[in-house]
């Protein structure tokens, strides 16, 4: 991990940076300004890439149920410090029902107040990962199978979705924190879609509570209450949990399929999606 951020210390007037994180894309200091402490991240190489319109999304949410952005560079972002926990930690600590419903509040308060951003790239620019996967001689034939139906599915999610919104995109247990003023959201990827797909990453996470995630009896009950918090379709909202999760695969395990640890999880979604 980095030793201290780069010249965008003196730029954003900070003080005091400790390496608290690093990703393959980035390297996140906690630090002080003006008295208060503030999260840096730095993008490797000063390049957001993808993320520069979940970041034009939060700074849009103008701490609206989201982390406060304080000030921005080209690939550099100062942002108010969230101590935590995240909805995650009380997750892998036990205590699912009471994440779930922090998430569900988090994701009300976060689209209680909608914005309008032209740039979003749009769900389907996502999708075309999973509808392009290809199948290796190996990949099991069940497999196979709940990966064309989640295809079907997704084409029709998306033929379907009358009135897009600016989402999240990536609103899960690991992108709610708690801090200063409340449970708030993270993390932004920014895509234009369907309010029924905003949760549908929730369904297979915190990462670290495997059994709790493939608790058949869990599904029902996140949809029951992330339906109600959004207000939108429970069915639909499943079918999405269900059409994510078969993304989510792809985009790590593609564009050639042949097995994966979250197929189990495909099957169960899509099970509970089709008798909804």
């Amino acid at each position: 991990m980095a030793d201290r951020p780069p010249e965008v210390v003196a730029t954003f007037r900070l003080h005091d940076p400790v390496a608290v994180a690093e990703t393959g894309i980035a390297t996140v200091w906690r630090v002080r300004r003006d008295g208060r402490d503030a999260a840096l991240k730095v993008w490797h190489d000063f390049d957001m890439d993808n993320e520069g319109a979940g970041v034009d999304l939060l700074a849009a949410k103008a701490g609206r149920a989201a982390v406060e952005i304080l000030d921005r560079r080209p690939g550099a972002l100062l942002m108010e410090w969230l101590d935590g926990p995240s909805a995650g930690d009380l997750v892998r600590a036990g205590a699912d029902a009471t994440a779930t419903g922090i998430v569900a509040d988090v994701a009300a308060r976060f689209h209680a107040t909608p914005v309008t951003l032209p740039d979003l790239p749009a769900l389907q620019t996502w999708f075309a990962d999973l509808f392009a996967l290809r199948f290796a001689p190996d990949c099991p034939a069940a497999a196979r199978a709940d990966f064309e139906a989640s295809q079907v599915l997704a084409a029709d999610l998306l033929e379907s979705t009358t009135t897009p919104v600016a989402l999240h995109g990536d609103l899960h247990h690991d992108n709610i924190r708690k801090g200063a003023r409340g449970w708030v959201a993270h993390d932004a990827k920014g895509v234009c879609g369907d309010l029924a797909y905003e949760l549908a990453n929730a369904f297979r996470n915190p990462v670290g509570a495997d059994a709790v995630m493939r608790d058949p009896a869990r599904v029902p009950q996140l949809a029951d209450q992330f339906a109600q918090a959004l207000q939108v379709d429970r069915a639909r909202l499943l079918r999405w949990a269900a059409a994510h999760c078969a993304l989510s695969i792809a985009w790590s395990a593609g564009p050639v399929i042949s097995t994966h640890a979250d197929l189990d999880l495909l099957a169960i979604l899509l099970g509970i999606a089709r008798q909804a």
